[in-house]
């Protein structure tokens, strides 16, 4: 622990060659609304809008001090990570070879070429990561290159750390609280060593995504164990694994100050975020962030660090993300709607909504029958207790309906 710090400040000051401190902003609105000193620790705003850059750089700079012949580095991501190597590779005048599923959309691919700028070059195979995993390490088999770990690699996680140096150093004092995501484990690991060693006393949170609680479940295995299953929404932090070295230095950590949050929620998070501060999250990027209301009774009063690690936002998802916060917040809802097959039926049934009432999709799913017909109905309203007049109303008129908003398996298929 004693050699980690150091290692890390020696870190942070190789980092300056590539970019500045990240800020760490006082936000008014955030600290207003918990009573709380709340900080926001602006990862999103370094060169390739994640802390990601920190580990690859910081692991590619220390191969090269050792293996200065190495100069072929290889990844498997379709996300930040790739990113982040595609700019250490540029700067370090190495190539590197990213891996990623053919399913990546092609704004990521196209980012992460230019970051690379010529120095990368971007295979894309298999359906699913770990097709695309196993791929490119077999391909460093073969080449004799460097793999690039995304979170277990000690120098990635030696890397991830910095943003601690630099967040005591812009605050001028600890904080009572650090408030971290969670995905693979890199930067939760990193971040609590650092600070264990140099600011004993802080209190920690992290947080997961619903989705991809892989940290509590190693807390509760006292191991790292693969889910059976993740929502990948939460593209930056839906790992279906923890890291064996982020489980070592994570594995003492109270189960009760890991949090869960929903995919949903994190989309009113990252609207209020975009609308409220103009600041520009992706899922992962929110987490932190999200959390505040689950920690409102701990935190107020105190000052409080929020890690939010990334910006690296397709607006093409905005329509999603509005969608998944209305339903969240009981302002959407999907009916089945069994519709009498008579005049006048879909006018009575119109004179039931409110004035707040809007109907956002109307679809006939079945007319054959003589008597009735089945309907797919999307409302939004202004408020959750709208619906229940709506449903009442229904109801009175003896309208058969079934809420189908919250049926994953129904949903897939019809909304």
């Amino acid at each position: 622990m004693t050699q980690f710090a150091p290692a890390v400040q020696a870190a942070a000051l190789a980092l300056r060659d590539l970019f500045g401190p990240t800020p760490l902003q006082r936000n008014d609105h955030l600290s207003a609304r918990f009573g709380a000193d709340i900080w926001l620790k602006r990862e999103d705003l370094t060169p390739v809008r994640s802390y990601k850059l920190r580990g690859a750089f910081n692991a590619m700079r220390k191969l090269r001090a050792t293996q200065p012949d190495q100069r072929q580095f290889v990844c498997a991501s379709a996300g930040n990570h790739a990113q982040g190597m595609a700019y250490a590779c540029r700067h370090f005048g190495v190539r590197g070879t990213i891996f990623m599923p053919v399913t990546t959309p092609q704004q990521k691919i196209d980012k992460t070429r230019t970051f690379g700028d010529g120095a990368v070059e971007i295979v894309l195979t298999g359906d699913y990561f770990d097709q695309t995993l196993a791929a490119a390490k077999a391909f460093c088999a073969r080449q004799g290159a460097h793999f690039l770990a995304p979170f277990d690699d000690a120098d990635v996680i030696e890397g991830q750390a910095t943003v601690a140096v630099e967040m005591l150093e812009q605050l001028g004092r600890a904080p009572d609280m650090v408030v971290i995501p969670v995905g693979g484990g890199g930067l939760a690991a990193g971040v609590t060593r650092y600070l264990s060693a140099t600011a004993p006393g802080i209190d920690y949170r992290f947080v997961e995504p619903l989705g991809g609680t892989s940290l509590a479940a190693a807390l509760a295995e006292d191991g790292p164990v693969t889910l059976a299953r993740i929502n990948s929404f939460v593209d930056g932090a839906a790992v279906a694994r923890l890291g064996d070295l982020p489980f070592d230095a994570l594995r003492g950590t109270d189960p009760a100050h890991v949090l869960a949050a929903p995919e949903d929620r994190i989309c009113i998070t990252m609207l209020e975020m975009l609308n409220v501060e103009g600041i520009v999250l992706e899922p992962a990027g929110a987490l932190s962030i999200d959390a505040l209301p689950d920690l409102a009774d701990q935190i107020r009063g105190k000052t409080v660090v929020c890690i939010t690690s990334g910006g690296n936002f397709d607006f093409e998802r905005l329509p999603e993300v509005k969608e998944r916060a209305m339903r969240f917040a009981g302002k959407k809802k999907y009916f089945l709607l069994r519709m009498p097959q008579r005049p006048g039926a879909l006018r009575e049934f119109l004179t039931m909504l409110g004035p707040d009432d809007d109907i956002a999709r109307f679809e006939y799913l079945k007319k054959s029958a003589r008597n009735f017909g089945s309907v797919l109905i999307g409302i939004e309203t202004s408020r959750p207790e709208n619906f229940t007049t709506l449903l009442a109303r229904l109801d009175a008129a003896a309208f058969v309906w079934r809420d189908i908003t919250g049926d994953e398996t129904l949903a897939e298929f019809l909304i």
